[in-house]
């Protein structure tokens, strides 16, 4: 009787199934290291408790993308294992700040099915869900993955496809409880602009750039035990390259816009995004954002502003896409997200 896991295929998913993830994790100042060291990582909030006690938290919380990528890991022997590509998010809320010594746990319930017509391949979209001790729920996000047939006789299912929001409203956004930044200060945060400061359709040139390293990559992934064979078994494809894990995408393209978004402290919300193209060992990466929406919220001095966040291995900044409507060649990242800023 074989004991080794080969991972899900297509033909092995039920709508309406809930999976609960292993393994366990307990996040402590370790992770923030590690994190901090793989990314040019400064936000204030994250980096100092005396900032995150000013601004009206008991201490500094770990890095959003810390939770979503420990959340994210622990499904992918479940989801994606068999993935041909992550395809998307969308309605991704971040509910509870992770403190440095909680224990996450992830569950995820398929909500849509639909086998491509090349009867190889189908498309799965899970509601993920990440929890810590206390049965609350930190995070929760919506993925579709294109995933491998095992049986290519197996017939298909029922097409399901789920109805998900375009963007989330600041009405759907969970602002930390405590957060004030009437008090905030803007020469320890690194930056004076201020959510006033910036108008919707502006763009915004981060400038830096950083070339991946195979060794960082692979160090990351493990980090959160990220096991799909694409990031790490180099004949894995036909290339024989290993494919860089579009989160470590998403955590270096977030980290580079410090310079010029400062003060977007805490990520709340995630309303779509898309790993344009592939990126490899060699590739330097570069960003971009562009100011998409802007709202107040009931906490005391805590704007939320919406950002387009690309990443791109070169090319022109401000270019996304060609006239067929598709990603450019350079585009490896186009992310929509909330975060929270001063007013």
């Amino acid at each position: 009787m074989a004991k080794t896991n080969p991972g899900r295929f297509f033909e092995d998913y039920t709508l309406g199934e809930v999976i609960r993830h292993a393994v366990p994790r307990t996040i402590k100042m370790g992770e923030r290291a590690l994190y901090h060291a793989l990314y040019p990582a400064r936000h204030a909030l994250h980096s100092s408790d005396q900032f995150a006690q000013d601004c009206g938290l008991p201490f500094s919380p770990l890095d959003d993308l810390v939770t979503f990528h420990t959340v994210f890991g622990k499904t992918v022997p479940d989801v994606s294992l068999n993935a041909v590509a992550n395809l998307g998010y969308a309605e991704g809320r971040w509910l509870t700040p992770l403190w440095p010594g909680d224990t996450i746990t992830s569950e995820s319930e398929v909500i849509g099915l639909k086998q491509n017509s090349n009867g190889k391949t189908g498309v799965v979209w899970v509601r993920t869900r990440g929890l810590n001790q206390h049965d609350e729920t930190v995070i929760d996000y919506v993925r579709w993955v294109m995933v491998r047939k095992g049986d290519l006789d197996a017939p298909a299912p029922d097409t399901v496809v789920p109805d998900l929001k375009p963007a989330l409203g600041v009405e759907d956004l969970t602002i930390p409880k405590g957060l004030d930044f009437t008090g905030y200060d803007t020469t320890l945060a690194g930056e004076p602009h201020r959510m006033a400061d910036y108008e919707i359709g502006e763009q915004i040139d981060h400038v830096d750039g950083v070339t991946i390293e195979e060794a960082e990559h692979m160090m990351a992934t493990r980090l959160w035990q990220n096991t799909a064979k694409v990031h790490f078994d180099a004949t894995f494809r036909e290339d024989g390259k290993r494919l860089i894990y579009g989160g470590h995408i998403i955590s270096m393209a977030r980290a580079l816009s410090f310079n010029g978004l400062a003060n977007a402290q805490m990520i709340v919300g995630l309303n779509g995004g898309a790993h344009a193209n592939p990126c490899f060992a060699g590739d330097t990466v570069r960003a971009w954002s562009e100011v998409l929406d802007k709202a107040e919220t009931s906490a005391p001095g805590v704007g939320a502003i919406r950002l387009r966040l690309v990443a791109t291995r070169g090319g022109a900044p401000f270019t996304l896409k060609g006239g067929d409507g598709k990603y450019l060649p350079h585009v490896l990242l186009d992310l929509d997200y909330w975060a929270l800023m001063p007013v």
